[in-house]
């Protein structure tokens, strides 16, 4: 795969206007010409599985002699669902399936969830920190039956949290697919956010989404504490719009500085960065570029 590393993040008010769209802070998002784009899908047919004694919402599709699991992560708030698009379209992988509910190729299993706090899974009073997230992920995926290898899709924090599982489970990853993801070091400490941010976030968001929130910088340190896998390949799919209407406000919470830049610039060098004039939620927008990513690195294999 080509390397394509300066098409992103060249500016810090590229960083700032992307932060907007990462769901952090934000009263409102509106993604206007999500479902004309759309690939249409049917409603997930999901199931409860229980972890830590807390029920957990999955989209759980197990293939017959699968060759590994495609893994999907939501960002802040988000549910299952909007995967919707990307999943339906995975048909193309290999032969048409109906298994679970969803239409999958025979080949890879899919895997997709609910953190707690979002859709049917229960709040839990344990970590938020993606520490945690990522070794409950971990064990729910082995407690389903879905074994490695894994390619990891992740969305926004979803993304960020993705690039902590491959760096923990390194020898379990076959890939990583990285939609308008979040990465270590952009987002403040939470006690530096200013006090309109902090007051945003109380009235604005769940409380398990705002503990999530309050880790982000914590997870950004223990991703960086943990070495890159450069066996890994990723692909990096990159939200800029273009149109006279996109507004970026960052509440204050996005560190912009040139360190940071660089050192995010410097993170992956041998990724590939597809530019899309979309939404944040590329899943929803534009699910056949997911399937695309998807299908390359797949292919790679």
């Amino acid at each position: 795969m080509k390397s394509c590393p300066t098409l992103w993040l060249r500016t810090a008010r590229q960083l700032r206007t992307r932060s907007v769209y990462l769901g952090l802070l934000l009263i409102s998002i509106t993604a206007a010409g999500q479902l004309a784009h759309a690939i249409e899908a049917p409603p997930p047919n999901t199931t409860l599985a229980r972890l830590h004694g807390q029920a957990i919402e999955q989209w759980s599709i197990n293939a017959a002699d699968t060759k590994g699991t495609v893994v999907f992560e939501n960002g802040a708030r988000a549910d299952l669902e909007g995967w919707s698009g990307v999943i339906a379209g995975l048909g193309g992988l290999d032969a048409q399936a109906k298994e679970g509910g969803g239409a999958i190729g025979k080949a890879w299993s899919v895997f997709a969830y609910d953190r707690p706090g979002i859709g049917r899974s229960e709040p839990t009073e344990r970590p938020r920190d993606g520490r945690q997230v990522v070794a409950d992920l971990h064990a729910l995926l082995l407690q389903q039956g879905h074994k490695p290898p894994y390619l990891l899709v992740g969305h926004s924090l979803g993304g960020l949290y993705m690039q902590l599982f491959a760096r923990q489970y390194a020898n379990e990853v076959q890939g990583l697919v990285l939609v308008d993801a979040l990465y270590p070091g952009v987002i403040k400490k939470p006690q530096d956010f200013p006090f309109y941010a902090r007051w945003g976030k109380e009235l604005f968001f769940s409380r398990m989404a705002a503990r999530e929130i309050d880790a982000i910088h914590a997870t950004g340190e223990a991703v960086l504490a943990l070495p890159w896998p450069a066996h890994i390949p990723v692909i990096r799919l990159i939200n800029v719009p273009k149109s006279a209407g996109a507004v970026g406000v960052d509440f204050g919470v996005v560190n912009a500085d040139e360190a940071t830049i660089a050192r995010v610039r410097a993170l992956y060098p041998g990724a590939k960065t597809v530019v899309l004039d979309s939404d944040h939620q590329i899943q929803k927008a534009n699910p056949e570029a997911v399937v695309q990513a998807i299908q390359e690195l797949i292919r790679d294999r």
